[in-house]
């Protein structure tokens, strides 16, 4: 299968990786798939920013991690529990309202499926290492500033 890099023809499509809009003129990244529901084959589109960084070595650095710990893929941002219903896949024991979670997503049939949370203390037990910060406040686009910092303060801190 090949991949492409173009601009975007129309602001219809829809990034596979944050499920944000790409809008017209916008740099975007294809992923050509067989097409699972006809014939011929599909374009998954993403923003280039995952695969396009200007520093490549903090690129190649996130894939070399990705290939050594294979849960680190499923990071998907993190938030406040908003209740006491979830529990977490690596203690399962409830995530408290109002604690700091981590969202888990699963690429699954060309989409990414919700895949259930972990609280953050048990992060080192899920994902095999404590360096998890970046990823969560990448995908967490909808972090405020104060939650961000927040959020680091509650990883300790540091990179974690």
């Amino acid at each position: 299968m090949s991949h492409l890099f173009e601009t975007a023809t129309s602001g219809r499509s829809k990034c596979r990786g944050c499920a944000q809009g790409i809008q017209r003129g916008e740099l975007r990244f294809g992923e050509r798939l067989p097409n699972p529901f006809a014939e011929g084959e599909m374009t998954l589109w993403f923003h280039p920013a995952p695969a396009n960084v200007p520093d490549r070595e903090s690129l190649e650095r996130a894939a070399r991690a990705s290939l050594a710990h294979r849960r680190l893929p499923r990071i998907d941002g993190a938030e406040r529990s908003p209740g006491a219903q979830a529990k977490c896949r690596s203690c399962r024991e409830p995530i408290a309202r109002g604690s700091w979670r981590i969202r888990l997503v699963f690429y699954e049939e060309g989409r990414f499926a919700p895949g259930g949370f972990v609280h953050l203390d048990c992060r080192k037990a899920y994902f095999e290492t404590d360096d998890v910060l970046d990823r969560v406040l990448h995908f967490g686009r909808d972090l405020s500033a104060d939650e961000r910092e927040e959020l680091r303060r509650a990883c300790g801190g540091g990179k974690r």
